[in-house]
């Protein structure tokens, strides 16, 4: 369909969770609006949230959940659309939900379900979608805007920018808002991937790849302690993976960008203390000195782990626990309850789950969304410098954000 010089009261760009929930909450308030969306479907980015599942939102929501440095910001936006609120939006357009230790996903536990309803409420709601469209320039122009795309020009009253930020970019988050941003006098802070995988170059990641095991991980950087998580973690050949080690990962990123020295360090045995590991060799010493050292831990800690921690710390495989004696074996207790990797950086944004940086919260007003720099314009979801911890944290912002822009923009067209 030819967009040539069509006009309307808000043209959203971004056909994701934010861009879909701006655009349905300013057709609800009586105004026309235009979705841009460069790829060919709507809400791509929802099909991977929660494993497929899509974890929505989070009854435990609350600013101290999202880790950019402006909180009180996220906080005020989030009171705006609050969880009950997404709730009943989501029953309204037939979707139930279910929750499991607080994280809220579909009753149906499938993401396409979600995508669909949104999908079939913004066709009902009348929003005219415009796919494959992409805004090559925005122009502000006797007090609206006049958006050049491949599929024609549109003029438009007010206009949100939704487009998300770098990662995924397989489903159309390619960083081109950043562009579109500073052409519109915006400061953007460095993209950088957030709850992403981290890299090492750790010799022992090989051996203890495909181990999946409680732990808790703690980054340094400089020998300066930035955030630490427990949970399940993944060891991998390049490093670690796993929602703990997504939780802390835009830290270490952060700071390897900055040029400093990065430790993930990771107890292997959080439930138990130093204390009472070596209490117990000395009682199991004596029964089990012939046992060699692998087989005398294999039933504290996965195998290819403790097999990983001997090799770090030089010591024969097959010495027994006899001939390793107190000292060596307190040495690898203590090894895994402080195993470090090197961090050379982390996965590319093509894994990465979010973005940290983008649009300078400092230039956007957070009671409204509309820039403090052009007037008209407003923002929602990742393309601010927002990013949360997993467990629908960044969902519910792209909800709370875009309802707020749609909403602001709507009266400002109705005035």
């Amino acid at each position: 369909m030819k967009a040539d010089k069509f006009k309307c009261g808000c043209a959203v760009v971004g056909g994701g969770a934010a861009g879909m929930m701006a655009a349905l909450t300013a057709a609800g308030h009586g105004v026309n609006v235009i979705l841009i969306e460069h790829t060919k479907r709507l809400g791509s980015k929802l099909l991977q949230t929660g494993n497929g599942k899509c974890n929505f939102t989070n009854l435990d929501m609350g600013k101290e959940h999202f880790q950019n440095e402006d909180r009180e910001f996220v906080g005020k936006v989030l009171e705006s659309f609050q969880v009950s609120d997404t709730l009943e939006f989501f029953k309204e357009i037939g979707i139930y939900s279910r929750q499991r230790g607080g994280y809220v996903y579909p009753n149906s536990e499938t993401a396409a379900s979600l995508q669909d309803a949104l999908r079939a409420e913004v066709e009902r709601s009348g929003v005219i979608v415009y796919t494959e469209c992409q805004v090559e320039r925005i122009k502000r122009e006797r007090g609206g805007f006049v958006l050049e795309t491949n599929q024609g020009r549109i003029n438009a009253d007010t206009l949100i920018l939704a487009t998300g930020s770098k990662a995924a970019p397989k489903t159309g988050s390619d960083g081109s808002g950043y562009i579109l941003a500073k052409s519109l006098s915006h400061s953007i802070i460095k993209p950088l991937p957030a709850l992403v995988q981290l890299t090492s170059d750790n010799r022992q990641c090989k051996v203890m790849a495909g181990v999946r095991s409680t732990g808790r991980v703690t980054i340094y950087a400089d020998g300066k302690k930035l955030a630490e998580d427990l949970g399940e973690i993944q060891y991998t050949e390049y490093g670690i993976s796993g929602i703990p080690v997504f939780q802390v990962s835009r830290y270490a990123v952060k700071a390897k960008d900055r040029k400093k020295e990065v430790l993930a360090v990771v107890d292997m045995l959080p439930e138990f203390s130093e204390e009472e590991l070596r209490e117990d060799i000395r009682k199991r010493l004596e029964k089990e000195e012939n046992k060699d050292i692998v087989s005398f831990f294999a039933g504290l800690l996965n195998k290819k782990l403790v097999q990983g921690v001997v090799k770090s710390v030089g010591a024969d495989m097959n010495m027994t626990a006899g001939q390793a004696g107190e000292k060596k074996l307190y040495r690898l207790v203590r090894e895994m309850k402080e195993y470090s990797f090197d961090i050379t950086g982390s996965r590319s944004y093509e894994y990465a789950q979010v973005c940290q940086g983008g649009v300078k919260l400092s230039e956007v007003n957070p009671e409204s969304m509309e820039s403090r720099l052009c007037r008209g314009l407003y923002f929602a979801g990742e393309l601010l410098d927002v990013d949360g911890k997993c467990g629908g944290y960044n969902l519910q912002w792209a909800w709370s954000s875009g309802y707020l822009a749609g909403k602001s923009a709507a009266e400002v067209c109705n005035d």
